[in-house]
């Protein structure tokens, strides 16, 4: 596991490396002279209103008592949005108090609520955790997601996206789901860099797959809380699908995915074909838990 002050120091050498001067509005003097193309350290501090050898220290994981002030005067200078921000502050907040921000591991206990929730939905459904853990699908979230049940019966979606051969087929916008699921795992881990779970499948993935690898060097963090997904299903064929992806306040670090259609799209009809050849599992039991 790389130490968290040593992610501090990554994440804002990248960060730092992708703003030229033009963009924060810095006058440009012997560009030709220029080693980076980003920032120097020196205007980085200028522009966040802090010394250079502060900022070289901070750079460095050096973040000792570091205050919110200084930290919202890098997410200026550094142009960062709210995913970065966040990221940032937390892996701030592990090094100076040298313990995880969230203690709990990825939890894979699902409670017998959200499974009822899940059954009751007409959509496609289904819950996962930090870790791309598939943790519960309702019938329709199970059968549009086969082609990951078909490799496990508890699929880990980031682990099909690197791994398995099917799924350049399976999303037709591969490389950006590659890019979603390695930012939001990078997130992940700066809010808890203790978990082994979650360090676990980042080792797994790094060493077998090289698309990771290139990925995640970038320390490149972002939020996937709405959007479009595009799927190529092996039994109706194309689908564009709108998602949205639910935080559970009570069960911290697991999240809701919910897929719907326009009324009367041709996904919309896909689904319903889906739905009219999904043969109902027996019942879950509602006691069913796994151990975290």
């Amino acid at each position: 596991m790389v130490h968290p002050k040593d992610d501090i120091a990554d994440f804002l050498t990248t960060r730092r490396a992708r703003i030229t001067p033009e963009r924060a509005g810095l006058a440009v003097y012997g560009a030709a002279n220029r080693r980076v193309t980003g920032l120097r350290r020196e205007e980085v501090a200028l522009l966040a209103g802090i010394s250079v050898e502060y900022y070289t220290r901070l750079e460095r994981g050096q973040v000792g008592s570091v205050s919110e002030g200084v930290l919202d005067g890098l997410v200026h200078a550094l142009q960062l949005d709210e995913a970065e921000r966040d990221h940032l502050f937390s892996l701030v907040q592990t090094v100076a108090t040298r313990r995880p921000v969230r203690r709990n591991p990825t939890r894979k206990r699902v409670r017998p609520t959200i499974l009822r929730m899940l059954d009751l939905m007409p959509m496609p459904a289904f819950l996962r955790n930090g870790r791309f853990d598939i943790l519960a699908a309702n019938d329709l979230g199970r059968a549009l997601y086969s082609p990951l049940y078909q490799q496990s019966e508890e699929p880990n979606s980031a682990r099909f996206v690197f791994l398995s051969p099917h799924a350049r087929e399976f999303y037709l916008d591969f490389e950006t789901v590659q890019d979603d699921a390695v930012a939001f795992l990078r997130a992940e881990a700066g809010r808890d860099p203790y978990d082994k779970n979650l360090q676990d499948l980042i080792g797994e993935l790094s060493t077998r797959s090289e698309p990771f690898r290139q990925r995640w060097s970038a320390h490149d963090v972002r939020y996937h809380r709405t959007g479009t997904k595009r799927l190529h299903h092996p039994l109706v064929g194309d689908l564009t699908l709108d998602f949205e992806a639910l935080d559970l306040p009570g069960d911290e670090g697991q999240r809701l995915n919910v897929y719907t259609a326009p009324p009367d799209s041709p996904a919309a009809e896909a689904l319903s074909l889906l739905a009219s050849w999904t043969v109902a599992e027996p019942t879950r039991k509602q006691d069913k838990t796994w151990s975290s």
